[in-house]
Parts: C-alpha cells; sequence; structure tokens
C-alpha cells in the first residue's frame, strides 16, 4: 500500500471501518469523536495527516449526529491540510426525498450533497443509492459502487437458476431486479402495490410466476419492513415455496425486526453498510460484509488507479 493513506471514522459504523482497515493491511487512524457536556459533537484528530489522502467512513443513517460527525471530520481533515478528503459513505440517508414530489417539501438528498461539499470533501464514494441521480448532486467526483458482488455469490446458493425467482417489491425497483435476474439467470417478478401515505403500503397483486419457487425479494433498503412483509405474503399467498429477502440496508426501524420475525419470510440477507445494535438481531437476519468492496475502491482511489470494473452500472440498467 502506497504511503499517505488515512482512514478515519466516526461513531456510525467503527467495525466496518476496521475490517476496511484490516483489508488494507493499515491501521485505523487516530480520531476522537466525543461530546462537550451540552451534547455538541466534539472532534479531534490525533495524529499528523499533513499531505495525507484521508477517508472519513461514516454512514449517515439516523441519528442526525452521524451527518454532522461525517461533516466535522471532512472539516477537521481539511484544515489539518490533508492532501485530499473522500467521505466514504456506505449508507447515504437522506436520499429518498431526491424530488420535489409535492408542495412545501425539500429536496434532502441535494441539502446533503451541498453539506458534504461544503465540508471540504473532494470526492464521495457511496453503495446502492436509493435512487441513482443522485449522483448528479454533487459537483465533485462520486464513485458509485453496487453491492451485487456481495450479494450474488450468496443469492447462488439458494437454488438453481430453474428454481430462482428475483421479485421486486415496487416497480421502482425492477432495474435492480433485472440484474439480479440476469446474474443469477432467472425469471423476475414484480409485487405491484399503491402506497397511501409515507411507510404505509398496500398490496395489490403479483405479476409473473412464483409458484413451487424459491423467490429473492431484492431492494436496496429495508426500514419498517411493511413493504417487505407485505409482498412476502402476497408471494406466499400465490404459491411461493420459499422466500428469501435480500436488502443492502438494514435500517429496521420501529418494530420491523419483530415483523419480520412473525412474517413468512425464510431469510433477510443484509450487507453491514449500517451497524445492527443487539435489539436488531434476529434469527432469521445474515449480514453480509462489504468491506473488500469497500477496502478494494479505496485502494483504486489512494493508487490512481480506474475503479470503473467495480461500479459494475451496465448491470443496473
Amino acid at each position: 500500500m502506497a504511503v499517505g493513506l488515512k482512514i478515519l471514522s466516526g461513531n456510525s459504523n467503527a467495525p466496518l471501518a476496521n475490517d476496511i482497515c484490516d483489508y488494507l493491511g493499515v491501521s485505523l487512524g487516530k480520531a476522537a469523536v466525543s461530546r462537550f457536556s451540552d451534547e455538541e459533537i466534539r472532534i479531534h484528530i490525533n495524529e499528523d495527516i499533513r499531505g495525507t489522502d484521508v477517508f472519513v467512513v461514516q454512514s449517515t443513517n439516523s441519528p442526525a449526529e452521524n451527518l454532522l460527525e461525517l461533516l466535522l471530520l471532512l472539516d477537521a481533515a481539511k484544515r489539518a491540510s490533508a492532501r485530499r478528503a473522500t467521505a466514504v459513505i456506505p449508507y447515504f440517508g437522506y436520499a429518498r426525498q431526491d424530488r420535489k414530489a409535492g408542495p412545501r417539501v425539500p429536496i434532502s438528498a441535494k441539502v446533503v450533497a451541498n453539506l458534504i461539499a461544503a465540508a471540504g470533501a473532494d470526492r464521495v464514494l457511496t453503495m446502492d443509492l436509493h435512487a441513482p441521480q443522485i449522483q448528479g448532486f454533487f459537483d465533485i467526483p462520486l464513485d458509485h459502487l453496487y453491492s451485487a458482488p456481495v450479494f450474488t455469490g450468496r443469492l447462488r446458493e439458494l437454488g438453481t437458476s430453474d428454481e430462482l425467482v428475483i421479485a421486486s417489491p415496487d416497480a421502482g425497483g425492477m432495474a435492480m431486479a433485472r440484474s439480479y435476474g440476469r446474474r443469477l439467470n432467472c425469471p423476475l417478478a414484480l409485487v405491484d402495490k399503491r402506497r397511501p401515505r409515507p411507510n404505509v403500503s398496500e398490496v395489490i397483486n403479483v405479476i409473473g410466476e412464483v409458484e413451487g419457487k424459491n423467490v429473492i425479494i431484492r431492494d436496496d433498503m429495508i426500514d419498517t419492513g411493511g413493504s417487505l412483509t407485505g409482498a412476502a405474503e402476497a408471494l406466499k399467498k400465490n404459491g411461493a415455496e420459499t422466500i428469501y429477502a435480500a436488502c443492502t440496508h438494514a435500517l429496521l426501524s420501529g418494530n420491523a425486526v419483530q415483523k419480520v420475525e412473525d412474517s413468512v419470510l425464510d431469510s433477510l440477507i443484509v450487507s453491514d453498510s449500517i451497524r445492527l445494535s443487539e435489539d436488531k438481531q434476529s434469527g432469521k437476519l445474515e449480514q453480509l460484509s462489504v468491506a473488500s468492496l469497500f477496502g478494494e475502491a479505496i485502494k483504486r482511489i489512494h493508487e490512481e488507479k480506474s475503479v470503473s470494473s467495480l461500479f459494475e452500472s451496465s448491470d443496473q440498467t
């Protein structure tokens, strides 16, 4: 590994940051992320980083302090004369409001993009954005990784191409479903639903043949779990033999874990882009590591080598 690489981490996902460092063969940088007595975030980088290539690993899931830690770490790195500061965001939060879908609402993804750039980031590295067009909100380079290399190997173990069906829980996820359908050489299904209000969904119909099949519901995230478990129930009623869910980002808010436990899902496969607390563990939950994917991307960026082979963008269209 070339000299001058520094990996820093906030509190959102220190285990993933350590795993990335293990892949790269470097030590995690010495950065203290603590609180003042009034709970304001206090950042202090406890080593010289002048002229180095700094990568700040921090997902921006709730609470909002995770985003603020990222911004302050980036600012600290730039003020400490880092040669370049890259925001490594395994899960990019505030992405669901990516357009003005109604009156008097913000475009949150654009606001966050502006904040990251204003804090001093020279580039961004992220994975499985909720909406790929968010890449265009940044005026700095952004590398958008896909988790497919991590998930595909595991999903192949769930059955042969004749036994598997990839299902999308809504029309917006069909591009991702098609990608995995090509990879696994299996057919697709769509769960058509209507959403009367945010985080509440009503399943309407299943489009595609799922009877007697091992169905994999593929989505970029699981939040409350309502859409996913509802889709699983609809697939079961249409004759699916076994039902798995593969979701990159495990937000698992509210009683999502209990919903999964009580559902007809046989297994929920997620990545470690978000650190899961003890209360979000489940016997049905399986977590895959994306440390090697991010580690390889960081290595190539640091060594000024191409990272395009990691994007696999042609499989997302």
